[in-house]
């Protein structure tokens, strides 16, 4: 004989099925409801302080406490307070620029940055090389600005393909500031820049405070600044792998343009101007 009462009809929950889960709707602007209390409707037109304010199609407006109470389309639902979106601050670059917005890769220009050597070149790429890609500007390095007039020579610059050179060292009376002379006369001085910073190497460029020292020591004449500086530093200077490691030291230091000297700073930038006007 089939049990016509196969299960406790009082088990589980018995109320579950008379309970309604009401909606929570954000109170977005423009957002049309019916107060469940009187049949005020309109339309949200702001909301603060726990309470949101409609305005119905006579241009009367009525403040209501958010929550339950609401109608939309004759169904009861819940006004929540809109969620308001975060609004990051700008990103801004090593150089302290404002990061340009994320988009494809620029396809180079033929103008270019010079630079002496390779810690020059990797000096400027960590501080502007967001900068630099956001432009499609290429930094190319010479080891050595003896080899600037060759290049320019073998690629001719022009209005449509400048060249902007750093250069160490750039003081009345040097050698450096004779070939930059020499060049800026020359036939190619018309869309060629040629700045530069006092320091007879880039390692200087860093800040003394950066390296954590009260100033970077002084080199004797005759003795090669970088071997000279890491002797005097206390750091191995015997061999190439020990001047690398030594820069490598160096430039981890540098995390933005604050570490710079402003003596490099100003001239990069100017550089920058140069090459992409």
């Amino acid at each position: 004989m089939d049990d016509r009462y196969p299960a406790d009809v009082l088990a589980g929950d018995w109320r579950a099925s008379r309970r309604r889960v009401v909606p929570r709707i954000a109170a977005t602007h423009d957002l049309v409801v019916e107060v469940a209390a009187d049949g005020f409707c309109g339309a949200v037109v702001g909301v603060a302080s726990g309470l949101v304010e409609l305005e119905d199609r006579g241009g009367r407006r009525r403040l209501f406490p958010l929550g339950p109470g609401f109608l939309i389309d004759g169904a009861d639902v819940v006004l929540d307070p809109p969620v308001r979106a975060t609004q990051q601050a700008p990103r801004r670059t090593a150089s302290g620029s404002y990061a340009a917005p994320e988009s494809r890769a620029r396809v180079a220009r033929a103008s270019r940055i010079l630079v002496e050597g390779k810690h020059d070149a990797e000096l400027v790429e960590k501080v502007w090389g967001d900068d630099l890609r956001a432009e499609g500007v290429v930094v190319e390095f010479l080891q050595g600005v003896d080899l600037l007039e060759s290049a320019l020579r073998a690629e001719p610059p022009s209005a449509e393909r400048r060249y902007g050179v750093l250069v160490d060292h750039l003081v009345p009376g040097s050698k450096e500031s004779r070939i930059a002379d020499a060049i800026a006369r020359g036939p190619h001085g018309a869309h060629v820049l040629i700045v530069g910073h006092p320091h007879v190497d880039v390692w200087q460029c860093v800040t003394p405070r950066a390296m954590g020292i009260d100033a970077w020591p002084a080199v004797p004449r005759g003795v090669d600044i970088k071997v000279g500086t890491c002797r005097a530093l206390g750091w191995p200077s015997e061999t190439p792998a020990d001047l690398a490691r030594a820069w490598q030291r160096i430039l981890g230091r540098v995390s933005s343009y604050r570490d710079l000297d402003p003596a490099l700073l100003g001239r990069v930038e100017e550089l920058i101007d140069f090459v992409t006007a």
